[in-house]
């Protein structure tokens, strides 16, 4: 490799590392000051850079927040698929996908806090309109799963699924709100509570 490739190579992968850390700064200021509220200057201030300078990297605030969002999404989606397409029953896919979430929340939490306060207002742009379609694909997701429950003899048949998934929805995704990393419980350990909660109020006996 000759060493104009190298450093060519070398200033592309400072670059984007720089850029990661300055998405992961700008998602803790939407996550803890709200997307409207939050201006370019004070992402700057908290990435101990000057305004200007993050125009270098982002052409608007637009940018940085679908990009946080858009790579939160991607990585639970893949979770996700690798679970659904595991062949695992009903309960043990539920399991799975619940581990999973908390998994995203402990990789992603500012992201999930965004998403859960933000995305509704986001959606109204063109741009954002991805929210909506994961939104329904994660309810057809869920509702598709505890009707397959139902079927296999594992989930009470009596509970509405309606309301079962969002009882699940948003009781595991309101941990983002105080959940941190490296606390008393790790994700895992979270989802393993949580687990024997729902399994215990909806298995079939």
């Amino acid at each position: 490799m000759s060493p104009r490739r190298r450093d060519t190579e070398g200033t592309a992968a400072a670059r984007a590392g720089r850029r990661a850390e300055l998405l992961a700064t700008a998602a803790e200021v939407f996550a803890s000051q709200g997307y409207s509220a939050t201006t370019v200057r004070q992402v700057a201030d908290a990435a101990g850079i000057l305004g200007g300078s993050l125009y270098y990297h982002f052409d608007s605030k637009e940018s940085m927040a679908d990009e946080i969002l858009s790579t939160f999404l991607d990585d639970m989606w893949a979770a996700y698929d690798r679970v659904l397409d595991a062949g695992l029953n009903a309960r043990d896919t539920l399991a799975a996908i619940v581990v999973e979430s908390f998994r995203s929340i402990d990789k992603h939490r500012p992201a999930v806090v965004l998403y859960q306060n933000e995305s509704k207002h986001l959606a109204t742009s063109e741009r954002f309109r991805y929210l909506l379609d994961s939104q329904r694909r994660f309810e057809a997701m869920w509702l598709a799963l505890l009707d397959r429950g139902v079927k296999e003899g594992v989930f009470r048949a009596d509970f509405d699924r309606s309301l079962v998934y969002r009882f699940i929805r948003d009781t595991v995704w309101v941990a983002a709100n105080w959940y941190q990393r490296g606390g008393r419980l790790s994700a895992d350990d979270i989802a393993k509570q949580y687990l024997a909660m729902f399994l215990e109020g909806i298995q079939a006996s």
